[in-house]
């Protein structure tokens, strides 16, 4: 979908009294939905990668766990440099990139958040183990919403 199209649809949905709009165009999918400070957020839905079950049957319920607050636990952060939707592997099928309780390193790939059918790698700012794993596999996600919790080695 082009990009000015898309920039268009979020502004009308900012402004206008809807909550969401969906729209599909071939293969691709787009929802656009307000958050609850107003400001919408766009999860793109490529044919590759099908809709999460919960993703289609409650939408409220995705946005609403989108502003739940950071979790008080110890650790670094690494927090979602964008919105998008979140893999936890490089394809359907394949291994996650890292699992619960993993050493990692700095610059390492934690997971990929794929925006507007590009797929960017999020690599660790920090060296240290997976201690909480906050996102589930194919759950859109907002701009700064924390993804993973790394204790430091």
């Amino acid at each position: 979908m082009d990009l000015r199209k898309l920039k268009k649809l979020i502004d009308l949905v900012e402004e206008s009294g809807i909550a969401e709009l969906e729209i599909t165009e071939g293969e691709e999918k787009v929802r656009i939905a307000k958050a609850g400070s107003g400001h919408a957020y766009v999860a793109a839905h490529p044919a590759h990668y099908p809709l999460p079950p919960q993703a289609a049957a409650a939408p409220a319920a995705a946005v609403a766990s989108a502003e739940a607050p950071a979790p008080e636990e110890e650790g670094h952060v690494v927090k979602s440099p964008m919105v998008g939707t979140f893999y936890r592997s490089p394809s359907p099928g394949s291994p996650p990139f890292v699992e619960l309780g993993q050493s990692i390193t700095e610059g390492q790939t934690l997971c990929i958040i794929e925006a507007m059918k590009l797929l960017n790698e999020i690599e660790s700012d920090v060296s240290g183990t997976v201690k909480r794993i906050l996102v589930e596999n194919g759950q859109p996600i907002e701009y700064g919403q924390p993804l993973f919790i790394i204790a430091s080695a």
